[in-house]
């Protein structure tokens, strides 16, 4: 397993945790996902999931990710 750190930009509420949470969690490989409104942070963790793979999600939320 593989843990991944993401800085999210954008998310205002607890909504936006939950897309956020919903999109990245879809993704094949994921085995867990940790979204933190108030660090604006996102760890996934995984195995084959690719940092392109997890920043593709998390536009299709309606936000952006960089890595921590």
């Amino acid at each position: 397993m593989q843990t991944q750190t993401f800085t999210v930009t954008g998310m205002t509420c607890q909504h936006c945790v939950a897309s956020v949470t919903e999109e990245v969690s879809e993704l094949d490989g994921v085995t867990g996902v940790d979204v933190d409104l108030d660090s604006a942070t996102l760890r996934v963790t995984g195995q084959g999931v690719t940092t392109e793979q997890v920043q593709a999600a998390v536009v299709e939320a309606g936000y952006t990710a960089d890595p921590a």
